[in-house]
């Protein structure tokens, strides 16, 4: 370590203020005429001498742990070493070394405290946000950022979350009140559903923030919640009528018709199929529900179409020759794979294709061609598969409900060919799932078009249709 010289100058000065007291007292002595001016010009020689043999190891000491504290101010790791004849600089240049290395060790662990924080939001799940007294937003967790965009912070929080509810509690919270939680639907094509919750920081952060807000995704609790009700509500309605039979040939059984062989197999063979209809329902109704639960989260697998599109038609080919009808398969060389649900997608073209059956004349052929997408989703490339049948076509103004629940076209017909009225809306909720597409096209006499439109894998390797 260089050793810095002692600044003679300030002691020198240091040592005259010292000896001003001295001299004056000398000075009136002369003055009085008590004491001759040379033997006072001496002794004022004599104490400014003492004065400064014994004050400069003092003034040395201080300036060096002047030095000291602005190397410390200035961030300096190190100190430089006091080199001093005085005890007390000595001692307080120590002081001021154990001073450093107590900071050293709080900024280290503040510092750790940081980190380990920021670790713990950047770990949560949940959207975070921290919000200072003016509404502007000091820090977003990762998730905040995947929610709402990129560049949170400084920004109102107005301008990032236009939810007014948010905003009216976050407004209460930051002006004194305790925290608040409110249920908000979140602005955008898809259905999403946010509880909001904001609570006060009190003392502020050291960044200023003053609350924190927290977005928890509640889209499927809701849903499942509709879903439920709307579940007891169709279900009543449409099993109704299969009960009322199972129940009216069960008395009958039980009463008139307990000793009739003949009505008894026929009334067996009629609850057989009611209990049927019933099975089909309650299957389509937990498979609708299942689907609608995470309709909000996209599938991300590679399905290849033409695969799933041949086991289906190989599928239901029986069910065809019973109609005396055919399925035609019309695929390009090249089909590129699209993302989704391999299970899924083969349900979406097995009701298509069931339904093309059902509804189709006999003695024509369900044609199911697949290819190139004339339109793009959100943007991105598509494939298209189109599924038609040669029926009786379907009323301009039904084509919009087709794919509400429950909703018939011809209800007597659709009962008696086995339909349960949820094959369409399965379809959508599953598109939907898919971020695709469904169009309908028909024509009164000449049959219908059902295209479903689905992303395709985008990447170097995938070629396009």
């Amino acid at each position: 370590m260089t050793r810095r010289a002692p600044p003679f100058a300030r002691i020198l000065l240091g040592s005259l203020l010292l000896t001003l007291p001295a001299a004056a007292v000398l000075g009136v002595l002369v003055w009085s005429e008590v004491l001759a001016p040379e033997t006072a010009a001496l002794a004022i020689l004599a104490v400014y001498v003492g004065v400064a043999v014994v004050s400069g190891p003092m003034f040395s000491g201080l300036v060096q742990v002047k030095a000291a504290l602005q190397a410390l101010a200035q961030g300096a790791t190190t100190l430089p070493d006091i080199v001093t004849l005085s005890p007390t600089a000595r001692e307080l240049g120590r002081d001021v070394g154990r001073f450093a290395r107590a900071l050293r060790e709080t900024i280290a662990k503040s510092a750790e405290a940081r980190a380990s924080a920021e670790s713990v939001l950047s770990a949560l799940p949940e959207p975070l946000l921290l919000i200072n007294a003016e509404r502007r937003i000091v820090s977003a967790n990762p998730s905040a950022l995947d929610l709402l965009g990129p560049r949170l912070a400084g920004r109102d929080l107005g301008a990032a979350l236009r939810v007014p509810a948010v905003l009216e509690a976050t407004d209460a919270v930051l002006e004194g009140g305790d925290g608040r939680t409110v249920e908000v639907d979140l602005p955008g094509s898809r259905e999403r559903h946010l509880s909001a919750q904001v609570g006060p920081l009190r003392p502020p952060t050291s960044e200023g923030a003053a609350a924190v807000l927290t977005l928890t995704d509640i889209t499927a609790t809701k849903r499942s919640e509709r879903m439920r009700q709307d579940f007891v509500a169709n279900a009543s309605h449409e099993l109704r009528t299969p009960l009322a039979t199972l129940l009216g040939f069960i008395e009958t059984l039980r009463g008139p018709a307990r000793d009739d062989s003949a009505a008894r197999e026929r009334f067996l063979s009629i609850m057989a199929e009611q209990a049927s209809r019933m099975a089909r329902l309650v299957d389509d109704l937990l498979s609708l529900s299942r689907i609608e639960l995470n309709e909000h989260l996209a599938p991300k697998e590679q399905v290849d179409l033409r695969r799933v599109l041949m086991a289906v038609a190989d599928s239901l080919e029986q069910r065809a020759e019973k109609r005396q009808m055919r399925i035609d398969v019309t695929l390009p060389e090249v089909l590129p794979e699209v993302v989704g649900d391999p299970d899924e997608l083969a349900q979406v073209f097995q009701n298509l294709i069931d339904n093309a059956i059902k509804y189709g004349r006999s003695g024509t052929a369900v044609e199911v061609s697949a290819g190139a997408s004339p339109k793009r989703l959100s943007g991105a490339p598509a494939a298209m598969v189109a599924i038609r049948d040669h029926g009786e076509g379907i009323l301009t103004e039904h084509i919009p409900r087709l794919t509400e629940r429950f909703y018939r076209v011809d209800p007597a017909r659709s009962r008696e060919l086995g339909g349960t009225g949820l094959g369409l809306a399965i379809v959508k909720h599953i598109v939907n799932h898919h971020r695709g597409l469904l169009e309908v096209e028909s024509e009164l006499g000449e049959g219908s078009v059902f295209t479903v439109h689905l992303p395709v894998v985008e990447s170097s390797e995938t070629p396009r249709v």
